[in-house]
């Protein structure tokens, strides 16, 4: 165990606005000397989610820098654990480990390797999938940073300074373990606010700036420039599947479809008698296009806003046999929570009437701050009068996007198929 330094007389409080200085951003090795003096940061408020934020901290080392691997402790001064620092953040300490163990090269390795065979060995995912998730933050006990394979390319998102500092490192231990060749970091879309940070795209020389992947067989193009978060959306690959086996013959309807991904299943591997994908990213629909000639698929693909495509759809009286809603997050902090749950009630209100009486729709929801109870009350809620829904399926996300017992947000994604039926 690192020494401890006995004093830390400054409170913990909000760092300046603004990015920070190019010091604090730079990497920073895995490997810790143990017996370097780590800072001390004190733990008032004791949880076991592996955050902290600002008000559950004390005191902490005036030396303790944005990004820094800290000692944690208690208000006694025993020992808690330790942790990634940003005085900036309000989620002002990421927490490692909660034992005696430094978090050294050789423990930053143990956990790496077990991400990956849980992928690799548990689920088994090279057979089926070129491409899933590899790290998944606070489930894979590295909080602030999720990691992507696609095919030969590993992709990271940092939400944390601390992850940022060491994504590089992270990603050459990563390659060892899965063979790849390359990678890119990008950060977060709200780090400058959150963390303090936002640096630019960082890749590996001559990383392509885009490639293709499959699953279950089906082939799928990703552009690393164009695309959100990581590059794709892996969490849906199993519902993707699960999906298409009820799409046999049928009309349906991808609302927020974003690249096609169950637009393509639904074809591919469902044998849909007719495909439309709808979403407002016209670079998004553009990819989809291509993902369809890719798998020889004709399908409709069309870029608009769901919400007026939905009304003109309903006042032509069309209608689907199966309807996929998957938007957007649309609650990023508690604050946002009323007029998210609104816009989840609008959506699945207009979604839930172009379904065909005894068709299916299948309603998503990736805002990890709405529990799953609540949506499915928004979802039935929902329903208009003349129409009944029963819940057939409550599906989230693939196994390689676990979740923590010590972390209930990292179960985010919520995927309810629903029979709507006329009263």
């Amino acid at each position: 165990m690192a020494p401890q330094r006995k004093r830390y007389p400054t409170r913990s409080k909000p760092a300046p606005r603004g990015p920070l200085a190019a010091e604090h951003v730079s990497p920073l090795p895995l490997d810790v000397d143990p017996a370097e003096m780590l800072p001390a940061v004190e733990v008032r408020s004791p949880v076991r989610h592996p955050i902290l934020y600002r008000k559950r901290l004390g005191k902490f080392d005036p030396q303790a820098r944005p990004g820094d691997l800290v000692r944690l402790q208690l208000e006694d001064a025993s020992h808690f654990g330790y942790g990634l620092f940003n005085s900036r953040a309000e989620a002002t300490v990421r927490v490692l480990n909660r034992t005696e163990e430094l978090p050294t090269r050789a423990w930053w390795e143990r956990i790496l390797r077990q991400a990956c065979e849980l992928r690799q060995e548990r689920f088994r995912l090279d057979e089926v999938a070129n491409t899933y998730r590899v790290v998944h933050a606070e489930a894979d006990l590295l909080p602030g940073i999720v990691i992507d394979r696609y095919d030969n390319i590993l992709s990271a998102e940092c939400f944390s300074l601390g992850m940022f500092r060491r994504a590089g490192e992270i990603l050459e231990i990563l390659q060892s373990l899965l063979g790849t060749e390359h990678w890119q970091i990008v950060t977060a879309p709200a780090s400058l606010d959150t963390e303090g940070f936002d640096e630019p795209r960082q890749a590996s020389p001559d990383c392509p700036d885009t490639t293709v992947v499959q699953e279950f067989g089906t082939r799928f193009r990703v552009n690393f420039l164009q695309g959100h978060k990581t590059g794709f959306f892996c969490d849906q690959r199993d519902n993707r599947k699960r999906l298409a086996e009820f799409c046999g013959g049928k009309s349906v309807l991808d609302l927020c479809c974003y690249t096609g991904g169950f637009s393509m299943q639904a074809g591919v591997l469902g044998n849909a008698a007719d495909v439309t994908g709808v979403d407002l990213d016209e670079e998004a629909i553009a990819i989809a296009k291509a993902n369809a000639n890719l798998n020889q698929q004709k399908i409709r693909f069309t870029h608009a806003d769901v919400f007026p495509y939905m009304r003109d759809m309903l006042r032509n009286e069309k209608r689907y046999e199966v309807v996929i809603l998957d938007p957007p997050k649309l609650i990023s902090r508690r604050d946002e929570f009323d007029e998210g749950r609104k816009k989840y009630f609008d959506l699945n209100r207009l979604a839930c009437q172009l379904v065909k009486p005894g068709g299916l729709l299948l309603t998503c929801s990736c805002s990890g701050l709405m529990p799953p109870e609540e949506f499915s009350k928004t979802i039935a809620a929902s329903i208009p009068s003349d129409r009944s829904g029963q819940f057939l399926y409550k599906w989230g996300a693939a196994g390689d996007h676990p979740v923590a017992t010590h972390c209930p947000e990292t179960e985010y994604l919520k995927a309810y198929l629903v029979q709507i039926n006329e009263r």
